[in-house]
């Protein structure tokens, strides 16, 4: 019996690589034998493979049967591999046409009983199967609109190994079931990666194109218009009830043009109030300014969400910011990711890409958190090494914090004496240590308002939409400018730019040399106040930044001190 191979793909952290799978049917001592760097997972699908083609009414050969993995030195991990096993041990035994399955890419966890199952990280799978040159991939049915989600790329979503089999022997695409809609592929959903359905990657929404009378899927991300326009829930891209809007935040003023320049900019922001003053709900505010995910981004994002299988229900394709709010208790591997086994998963940082990351009541996360986020904080990327590897992951994130001015938090409220002494709130708040505040461009102070405060507020409160589009100019004026360079933020723009391509004015440039003169302006932290300048003169509608910018950025920096 010759020798049949067929095409699978391997994830290392949210990037595929393209694996062949060979099987070789031959005479010798009846027995599965598995080559390629395996991991546990891969080394029991011998047991799911086999069940699944009995249990299909198809023979298992009676043989030495021999499946490897290429590249032999990339490691492989999870249930990923085992339809294409299977596909590559019926070809080689002469069930299925080897021709026919040495093109398509095959995906998908079997059952026992034959069911191909959803899994974590198609749609990272199916971009890695386009840029390899691959125009057909066999994907669980579950999974379906998120491969389809990938431009031209043929998607064919199976249900049971038996239908496919059917398919690969006819060649005829009428043999499978006719879908009508996308959401028909969302149902009857039982278990992913080892969380349920409705947790992870669900199916059926934007950009899918299914064709009648087939159950081949033609991918291309079209995303809908009104999409836009929705505003985005806490944790973006919520599309039932109307999310939180920033009018609700009344008697902060300060903090609500905080946000506008950081949504603006793409800056960082740091809140100190004491309880109940609005920060979390400021932060929760945060993604309704910020533009929708183009479709390189959303892709990105989406791929990051499909690998940690957090993707919402329905929404196949993360269109609005995402927003991730870790408890205080969280460890450094759920935030900055990790995991044990060989299996590493991406944290909250990665999830955040292109989003928001909020740290609430931050003084009380581990010391080795907080600082952990420094390296992410500059470079965009968390690189994590195990044993096993190395993998990295995206991380390009805008971080939101919010702190208690002392352990009480009642530190200058009137009428409420703090009981904190003063070693024990320079200690709390010393948890936040200097490196870490210094890649902090924007910080506020957000006091407890009072009722004349707040019924004066209230004639001047602006809607998230209203203030969105003051965002969405002022980042057209700041990517016009920083076109042909790969910035898109002022947030982004390296040192080096900001002091030979754009230099300001010596008199712009006279408060900030005064606070380096005294000492209150760090070299960073010029940086972050230049970065803060322009943001500020691309809202005012201006060129180039001048002294008013310049000293409101400095008071934006200095804001807590």
């Amino acid at each position: 019996m010759p020798v049949a191979r067929t095409n699978c793909v391997g994830l290392v952290g949210v990037t595929g690589r393209l694996v062949e799978v060979e099987a070789d049917v031959g005479p010798g001592i009846a027995g599965t034998h598995f080559i390629g760097l395996l991991d546990t997972a891969i080394s029991e699908a011998r047991g799911r493979v086999r069940s699944a083609l009995i249990n299909s009414r198809l023979a298992w050969p009676d043989a030495r049967v021999t499946v490897s993995l290429f590249p032999a030195t990339l490691p492989k991990r999870g249930s990923i591999f085992d339809l294409a096993i299977a596909i590559a041990v019926l070809g080689a035994a002469g069930a299925v046409p080897a021709q026919r399955i040495a093109a398509p890419v095959f995906v998908g966890e079997l059952g026992l009983d034959g069911r191909v199952r959803p899994i974590r990280g198609v749609l990272p799978a199916a971009l890695a199967a386009a840029e390899a040159g691959v125009r057909t991939i066999v994907v669980p049915a579950l999974n379906a609109a998120e491969a389809a989600l990938v431009p031209d790329l043929t998607v064919v979503p199976v249900a049971t190994l038996g239908e496919l089999v059917g398919w690969l022997r006819s060649g005829d695409l009428h043999r499978l079931p006719v879908v009508d809609d996308a959401a028909s592929l969302t149902q009857d959903a039982e278990h992913v990666g080892g969380v349920e359905q409705d947790e992870h990657a669900e199916h059926g929404g934007d950009g899918v194109r299914i064709e009648q009378g087939t159950h081949a899927v033609h991918g291309g991300c079209a995303r809908r218009a009104e999409d836009a326009s929705r505003p985005a829930g806490p944790y973006g891209g919520d599309h039932g009830a109307p999310g939180p809007d920033l009018c609700d935040v009344a008697g902060q003023p300060m903090g609500r043009k905080a946000l506008e320049v950081c949504a603006a900019g793409g800056h960082n922001l740091w809140m100190l109030g004491p309880p109940g003053s609005g920060k979390t709900m400021l932060a929760e505010r945060l993604p309704t300014l910020l533009p929708p995910l183009d479709q390189e981004k959303a892709l990105e994002v989406s791929a990051i969400h499909s690998v940690a299988g957090t993707l919402p229900p329905g929404r196949p394709l993360l269109t609005r910011p995402p927003f991730m709010a870790p408890h205080h208790s969280a460890t450094m591997a759920a935030v900055v990711g990790g995991g044990s086994g060989g299996v590493v998963r991406p944290g909250a940082v990665s999830l955040a890409h292109r989003g928001v990351l909020f740290l609430d009541e931050a003084p009380e996360f581990a010391t080795t958190v907080l600082d952990s986020l420094r390296q992410p904080l500059e470079s965009g990327t968390v690189t994590i090494a195990r044993a096993v590897g190395t993998v990295t992951f995206p991380a390009r994130f805008m971080l939101v914090m919010a702190a208690n001015p002392c352990p009480c938090g009642l530190q200058g409220t009137v009428g409420h004496p703090c009981r904190c002494t003063p070693a024990g709130r320079r200690r709390y708040l010393d948890r936040l240590s200097g490196p870490l505040l210094d890649r902090v461009d924007v910080k506020v102070k957000i006091g407890r308002a009072t009722r004349a405060e707040l019924l004066a507020d209230r004639h001047f409160v602006e809607t998230s939409a209203t203030v969105a589009e003051r965002v969405r100019l002022a980042r057209e004026r700041a990517a016009k400018r920083l076109a042909g360079t790969p910035w898109r933020t002022n947030a982004e723009v390296s040192s080096s730019a900001l002091h030979r391509d754009f230099r300001l004015s010596d008199a712009a440039m006279a408060p900030l040399h005064r606070g380096l003169d005294v000492g209150t302006l760090s070299a960073r932290g010029l940086d972050r106040v230049l970065r803060i300048s322009w943001t500020l003169a691309d809202l005012s509608c201006k060129d180039r930044p001048d002294q008013a910018e310049t000293s409101a950025a400095l008071a934006l920096w200095l804001g807590v001190d």
